[in-house]
């Protein structure tokens, strides 16, 4: 069953360690990675949070980046593309060995947090004892299983996926509102209260799982 793994790689044990101590303020959000060859991936990645020219002076003298090139200046946040050379090891069993597509890698200060998909459970168990036999870290914060449900797919309950989705159809989200919480809660049998923390629930997981990438300083350091 294919299994969506979410945790955190400490800063110096990954690429761009450099640039995030040179940088505290700096924030990178990858947008894809692929292998480049036995020893290098190949990024592409948005930066933001410090000075445009000093964070593209860091990124090349950073000694696990090569090739870096500016693909886009968007003001207050730059698309990189660039090889990373070293401090690759763990990213780059999880692609090859272990057959992997990283999902979200977000760093930040002291660590990057990541969300990886595995055709399989069992593949995972090849990344753990990697990090085992090599001394790496790679702390686990959730293991999550997808199904054919929906609700599954999106880290949802079911009853969250539910009122998520009743919510939705009946115009609960709309400007003005079509329906109430209380009209919610007569549908499901279920106090309005219980209504409002189910929706409350679904919203949260399903920002937390499809819109990682996209979350701020704020978020990520809690």
């Amino acid at each position: 069953m294919p299994t969506i793994v979410s945790g955190t790689i400490p800063a110096d044990e990954f690429a761009l360690s450099h640039s995030l101590q040179t940088l505290p303020e700096l924030m990178f959000e990858v947008e894809r990675v692929v292998s480049s060859g036995e020893d290098a991936l190949m990024p592409l990645l948005w930066a933001r949070g410090a000075d445009m020219e000093r964070v593209q002076e860091t990124l090349e003298e950073d000694p696990t980046t090569d090739q870096v090139e500016l693909l886009g200046d968007f003001g207050d946040e730059w698309l990189f593309r660039m090889q990373w050379v070293r401090h690759i090891d763990l990213m780059m069993q999880m692609l090859i060995n272990s057959e992997a597509t990283v999902l979200d890698a977000v760093g930040h200060e002291n660590r990057w947090r990541v969300r990886v998909l595995y055709p399989r459970r069992s593949l995972f168990s090849k990344t753990h004892d990697f990090c085992e036999a090599h001394g790496l870290t790679f702390d686990v914060n959730a293991i999550r299983e997808l199904d054919a449900e929906p609700a599954g797919r999106y880290g949802l309950t079911k009853d969250q996926y539910d009122v998520l989705a009743t919510a939705t159809s009946k115009g609960y989200f709309e400007v003005p509102r079509n329906v109430t919480l209380q009209e919610l809660a007569e549908d499901f049998d279920v106090s309005h209260q219980a209504v409002s923390e189910r929706l409350r629930r679904a919203v949260n997981a399903l920002v937390e799982d499809t819109l990682f990438v996209g979350l701020n300083e704020q978020e990520f350091d809690q």
